[in-house]
């Protein structure tokens, strides 16, 4: 039963194919899961292979993840039609009355970003192997998102990609809106952006 005046923090997490989002989604869930009552809504446009990973690594229990298959363009679930995410958001509400949603967007291209009738702040998930070019390319998913997390820093070597560029380029192109660097393969924690979602938390809460 949700307790009276209580709303969740929604976070949206988007990015391209393979950047990284159900490993980040995953981070976060372990890393909240002790201190939080969370529930996670995954997309993809025919699978469920999203939230069959999350289960298959027990994140969360099983009640607590929840996949919509969009059948269709995945920015269009997120941003233009959010019908079936918001239908999810409000069933897993109502079971479980958590204190943080996760939802993440299925594979789309610098483009997608989330409507804020479904989130309250969104985090957009790119890796260096399209190189160090992909933070000045923009699109309002590199430019607008509430963080920026450039991941899979390990393998910057082995693609030529440089770093101090990426930073540098994130930061002329996103202004005060904050970017993290970090590879989810050596920093399985996450933790700056378990930091980044603790701040919105309290943020809201006030």
């Amino acid at each position: 039963m949700p307790r009276d005046g209580h709303r969740a923090l929604r976070i949206g997490i988007g990015g391209p194919v393979g950047s990284g989002k159900t490993a980040l989604v995953a981070a976060l869930c372990r890393a909240l899961r002790d201190q939080l009552s969370l529930v996670v809504i995954t997309n993809d446009i025919y699978t469920t292979e999203d939230a069959d990973y999350l289960r298959t690594n027990a994140v969360l229990p099983d009640a607590r993840i929840r996949a919509v298959r969009t059948g269709c363009c995945p920015h269009t679930a997120i941003r233009d039609d959010i019908t079936a995410n918001l239908d999810a958001v409000d069933d897993l509400t109502a079971r479980h009355d958590p204190d943080l949603v996760l939802v993440e967007s299925g594979g789309d291209n610098l483009t997608a970003t989330f409507s804020y009738g479904l989130i309250d702040a969104q985090i957009f998930v790119i890796d260096v192997a399209g190189g160090d070019k992909v933070p000045r390319k923009g699109g309002p998913g590199v430019t607008r998102s509430d963080l920026l997390v450039i991941n899979k820093i390990d393998l910057a070597p082995l693609v030529g990609a440089d770093l101090e560029v990426m930073r540098r380029d994130a930061l002329a192109i996103r202004g005060d809106r904050p970017t993290v660097l970090l590879s989810l393969r050596d920093q399985p924690g996450a933790g700056p952006v378990v930091e980044w979602v603790d701040t919105q938390l309290r943020s809201a809460s006030r």
